[in-house]
Parts: structure tokens; sequence; C-alpha cells
């Protein structure tokens, strides 16, 4: 087989090489083209450089193209994958540190609350034009996956308003199914048959079988709570557990700030997470770790370019749903997996237009959904209260509305259950403010968001947030691997 794939946002290294191997553990890929695409011309040479190494290593025709002109990379692409974060870690930093200052303490930040929706205003304008060159310069009918947050939005966006075919993909099915796998004892995630539907990042295991046999709420709890690891860090999806009757795919960071119960408070936050790693819930985690992985990268770089020159071992293919999507459109392998689409009556008891996360097989015919799912109730109304922002969010962005925007963060959950609509106005004016670069749409609206800024009397405060860490330095992150090293 002979197609072309074009990635976009390539820059970001480890994901794009961990794609790029996945695909071509396909045996009838190996003779494809993979064009990367990158507003850093630094990034794009240092992936360019381990994916030649790959290529060279593995004795394979493929080809490896680089360049800054998106459009030249899109051309005749069949398959065009998404994984860029619009505005960087600087913008990223503001999405934490602007909200805390009204009190808003993230985890994460990257789906909805304050931080997600304006990761959202960023992304969408740059979705909607990488979809206008798809519909331009690609195949014709071409294949747009995005992996990149705020999954649901930037999906809702590429299928309502970019009018390309679209899918949004996720790992966080895959990485709960494994810690259901392991507490319930489990020798792989094989033995585990489940649907998992919901919303991205608040999906729901609303079936469980291990081996064929029911798994039961009550089993489910015991097992987690009996966990020597996970009844420590997962307190709060344990608790989510307990009373919805079901466990969400989220991991207990990113879950806490999707509802508005448990970081609403600061003796609340450090209640319920686990500070043994970011993603437990640690305040602005997330941040910190994709900051020491940039930078670990940057300097240890000459190792991961050694690396690629190890040969492919299609055992080790990743649970990423791209490669086995592709293998499956191009092969007639059947592929089950869990796809962010627009809704359309999959899931009975959410809105026709939201962008859903459900099982679906693939064929040679496309991504066919399983229909008539209903979830539970508190399942239903948690995930409905997050369609709600994100729609308007989706609204805003495309209108360059500041109102709606304001109304978007009003609605959020956790910003409601901590702050007031006087301080969500000035917060959202401060944020549109602080990243006018990156939001033209509200370039009209910036000059009288600085006017009320200069006026306004909403009071705010410097505030690391409940449980923050600080960058780590290259030597720490050395002396911290070489300990870990050691030990195991």
């Amino acid at each position: 087989m002979s197609f072309k794939i074009a990635i976009i946002g390539a820059g970001s290294v480890g994901f794009t090489k961990k794609l790029f191997t996945d695909i071509l553990c396909v045996p009838e890929f190996k003779d494809i083209e993979f064009a990367l695409t990158d507003i850093s011309e630094h990034n794009l040479g240092m992936i360019k450089a381990i994916l030649d190494r790959i290529v060279e290593a593995n004795n394979l025709p493929t080809r490896v193209t680089a360049t800054t002109d998106r459009r030249k990379a899109l051309e005749g692409a069949r398959y065009v994958i998404s994984c860029v974060r619009v505005g960087g870690l600087e913008a990223y930093a503001d999405d934490i540190r602007i909200p805390l200052k009204y009190g808003i303490d993230q985890c994460v930040g990257d789906t909805i609350c304050a931080g997600g929706i304006l990761y959202g205003q960023r992304n969408i304008p740059v979705i909607l034009d990488f979809c206008k060159d798809i519909r331009e310069v690609a195949e014709t009918d071409a294949k747009f996956l995005n992996y990149a947050n705020p999954m649901a939005m930037n999906t809702w966006a590429a299928i309502e308003y970019g009018k390309v075919d679209t899918v949004g993909l996720c790992h966080g099915v895959q990485h709960g199914a494994a810690q259901i796998a392991e507490v319930l004892g489990a020798k792989s995630s094989k033995e585990l048959d489940y649907v998992c539907s919901g919303i991205n990042h608040q999906t729901w295991f609303i079936e469980l079988r291990l081996n064929g046999r029911p798994i039961g709420k009550d089993e489910l709890i015991a097992a987690f709570e009996a966990h020597p690891v996970y009844s420590k860090q997962e307190k709060l999806r344990i608790d989510v557990l307990k009373r919805f009757g079901v466990y969400s795919t989220e991991s207990n960071g990113h879950l806490s700030e999707y509802l508005p119960w448990y970081r609403k408070r600061p003796d609340e936050i450090t209640r319920w997470i686990d500070m043994s790693d970011w993603i437990h819930g640690e305040t602005g985690g997330y941040l910190r770790y994709s900051t020491e992985t940039r930078n670990w990268f940057e300097t240890e770089y000459p190792q991961f370019l050694e690396a690629a020159s190890k040969p492919i071992d299609p055992a080790k293919r990743s649970n990423e749903h791209a490669s086995h999507i592709l293998e499956a459109l191009e092969t007639n392998r059947v592929y089950r997996g869990h796809f962010n689409v627009k809704n359309n009556g999959v899931i009975a008891n959410l809105p026709q237009d939201a962008i859903i996360e459900s099982p679906g097989f693939v064929d040679r015919f496309g991504i066919n959904m399983a229909a008539g799912i209903t979830l539970p109730e508190a399942c239903a109304a948690t995930c409905m209260a997050s369609i709600n922002v994100q729609r308007m969010s989706v609204h805003a962005a495309i209108a360059g509305d500041i109102d709606l925007l304001k109304l978007a963060v009003l609605h959020d959950p956790l910003v409601g259950a901590v702050s007031t609509p006087e301080e969500v106005w000035q917060m959202v004016d401060e944020m549109v403010v602080a990243q006018a670069a990156w939001l033209p749409q509200y370039a009209d609206a910036v000059p009288a968001a600085k006017e009320r800024l200069s006026k306004s009397r909403v009071k705010t405060r410097e505030w690391a947030g409940a449980a923050r860490r600080s960058v780590r330095s290259i030597e720490e992150l050395r002396a911290e691997k070489a300990a870990l090293k050691q030990a195991g």
C-alpha cells in the first residue's frame, strides 16, 4: 500500500515517534509517506532525524518529509493527524496562573474549567484553518484524526464548522480498563470486556465482565479499596464510584476538575488528591510535567536519537487508536475501540449535537458506532454540565463573542463552585488580554477588556494553589531517575 499521512504539530516529538512506530507495525504500511509539519523548525528537525534513524535502522522504504508549510504537508494526504498545543507552554502557564488568582485550582486545565475553555478558544480558529486546507489540498474525503485537547471542543468545531470527516482520539478508556483488570486480578486487560461511554474525559464503565462473569459495583469498590496503590492515588475516583455506582475512566486529578465538589476549597483538595505523581491531583501538575519533559528532551536529545536505532518490535505496539483505525480502514481487519464523534442518537440521554466518546467498530466501510446506549442518570447529568459549557465555548470561539465566552466559563462546574459572576467576568477579561496573541477572533474585544481591567475593584491574590510543586531541574531529574533505576 502507498498513501500519505500528514502529522500537524509533529514537533510533539515523543508522541509523534509513538504514532510513527505504531503505524509501521502494520506490515502493509511499510511503503507509505509521512509528512511532518509544525511551526517550530527546531522541533521538526529533531523529530525528522529520529524518524529517519528508525527508517534506516529497520531498512524500510518509508518516506519522511518535514516542512513548516502546512498546506504542502497536507497535499494529497489521505489521513491527517493533529497533536498541536496552540500557544505552547507560555499560554498554558496563564491557563493555570490566572484562574489561581481567583481561587480556581486546576490539575490539568485542558478540557473544561477556565483553562480548558481558553485553550479551546486558542485552538478552534487554528482547527478551522486545518480543515480548510484539508478540504482544499488533501485527498477527497480525507480523514482527520484529532488527538489535541480540548478534545470535545476541537472535534465539535471540526465536524460542525470545518466540514471535515473527523474523529477524536484519546487513551483514557484504555488506561481505566487496565486499572480495573489489575485490581480484579486479571492477567491482562484482554480478560476484561466492557462497555464504556460518555464524553471525553468523562466516560463511564457502565458494563464490566471478567472472563464472561459480570462485575458489580460492590465487588469493584472492594477491589479498589484493597489495592495497595490505587486505594491511595484514586481516592476521589473511588468516592465517585461509591456514589455513582460506576467507575470513571479519567485520572483522579483530571476528574477532580470537572466536578463542582472536590476542588472548591483548599482543604478539600488536599483531602482527595495524592502527590505521588502529578496525575493524581497536583495543582498545575500537567504544566509542571510538560515543562520538565520539554527540558529533559532538549538536554538528553542525543540519547533519544541513539534509541531510535533499535528495531521496531510489533509486540510493543501501543494501544493508541490511530494505527489500529488506519489498519482497519485499509486492510478490513476489524478494530473495536472508543471514539469521539457527534452523538446522533448513539447515547440516548445525551444531546444529538454533543461530541460523545463511545464504543465503535472500524472496517473498510468506516467507523461504525454501537448505538442504543443509555447512561446512568448521574453520569448523564455530569456529562450534560460539561456539554453545555463545551457548546457555548465552541460558539463563542467561532463568533469571537466575549460575552458568550464569559457565560461559558460561568457555567463551568468548578468555576461556578468557587467564583462569583463578577470574578468570572474579570478573570475572562484578564485571560483574553494575556492571550491576545493567540486569540485573533477577540481582537476587537481586547481594548474594552483592558479598559474594564483598569477600573476593576475585584480583589485577587497571588496563590500557588493548594498542592503546587516547583519545576525540577535537569540535575534533580537525573538524580531521581538514577535512584529509581537503582531501586528497581
